[in-house]
């Protein structure tokens, strides 16, 4: 809810024209996804993002606001069926869910314990905003959504959690400490170790399949007016995520270098299954920051590569465990205007010149 050759080649990206040329028989794919096959439509209807994995690659966790929803709720949905059960509480607004390895629990953030209604909508006077909800904590339960235990106790903002690939420790973002940092604990909730300390939001981590490093979203507001402007929004519990770059560095926060420095929203890092590359959302191609592609860039910033051509949204990307299909969420195909459905594709690395 964040100095390498690729920034001289992003700044100097024109804007695109991206009207859609849509594959007869791969009809939800543009002829220019080329790493995209057999594109197929998850979820239809509502808001729906930030799909995850299960280890088995059989499930996807994520949020979503459908039918008479008012805001996100967390739901697993069945791979070879779309069928879909809501395992949250239903109350509060909840966010970024995830699956333990082992599919015995799942975890995901929460403010129902704040109140049963949902929490205020941002107030946009003053741009375009993130809300940062003092009562969101994380939160983890039976996969439906049973015995749930309350790991993080901090009254303030502890949200954006997911975990390591052998479920010793998960990754989240907390204002614990008056900054927006990234922090590590176990699974209990215990052992809480601050990885980031830059003035800045840091967010939205992961792990590479390894474990042995991260890749985030951050903002680095770096003159005096930056500064003073990040820090009277986060006393409002606000941020304004218009310039997100990229980092990746080792789990423990150490060797961190930024991989993107373009001054547009990158967001929703994922590493490739053989941790050389991330693939993630930016709006980097388009002048009015409002049409976001996925893109990749290798992990010391070079090999910029566009993904997807969508004219709206594409955003949260995922690999499969087995590394051969990608899950993502997108405007695409929408029957509604603000409509956010997730896609599954196969994966094709070698394409033909």
């Amino acid at each position: 809810m964040r100095t390498f050759g690729l920034a001289l080649a992003l700044v100097a990206i024109a804007v695109q024209t991206t009207h859609a040329e849509w594959v007869p028989g791969d009809s939800l794919r543009d002829r220019r996804e080329v790493h995209l096959r057999n594109v197929r439509q998850l979820t239809f209807g509502g808001e729906n993002a930030e799909a995850y994995w299960s280890a088995d690659g059989k499930q996807l966790i994520l949020q979503s606001k459908r039918g008479e929803l008012l805001c996100d709720q967390i739901f697993v949905l069945e791979v070879a069926t779309g069928a879909t059960r809501m395992v949250s509480t239903g109350n509060g607004r909840t966010t970024c869910s995830y699956f333990f390895p082992d599919g015995k629990r799942i975890l995901y953030a929460s403010t129902h314990e704040s109140g049963a209604e949902c929490p205020p909508t941002p107030d946009y006077s003053k741009g375009y905003v993130w809300k940062l909800y003092p009562g969101y904590e994380i939160y983890t339960a039976r996969p439906d959504g049973s015995d749930l235990q309350r790991i993080t106790h901090h009254d303030d903002y502890d949200a954006e959690a997911t975990l390591a690939p052998d479920g010793k420790r998960i990754i989240f973002t907390s204002l614990r400490d008056g900054d927006l940092d990234l922090y590590t604990m176990r699974p209990d909730g215990g052992d809480v170790r601050r990885v980031t300390t830059t003035l800045g939001y840091d967010g939205g981590g992961f792990y590479s399949r390894d474990g042995k490093r991260i890749v985030w979203r951050a903002s680095r507001p770096e003159t005096p007016e930056d500064q003073a402007t990040y820090r009277a929004l986060l006393a409002e519990h606000s941020i304004r995520p218009m310039a997100l770059e990229l980092f990746v560095a080792d789990a423990d926060g150490g060797n961190a270098r930024q991989i993107t420095r373009n001054g547009a929203a990158n967001f929703g890092p994922y590493f490739f299954p053989d941790g050389k590359s991330v693939i993630y959302a930016s709006n980097v191609g388009d002048a009015k920051g409002r049409n976001f592609d996925l893109w990749r860039v290798r992990d010391d910033g070079s090999g910029l590569e566009q993904i997807t051509f969508n004219d709206t949204f594409d955003g949260f990307p995922m690999f499969s465990p087995d590394g051969k299909q990608l899950v993502f969420a997108s405007n695409r195909n929408a029957r509604e205007r603000g409509e956010t459905n997730v896609f599954l594709a196969d994966w094709v690395e070698s394409v033909a010149p």
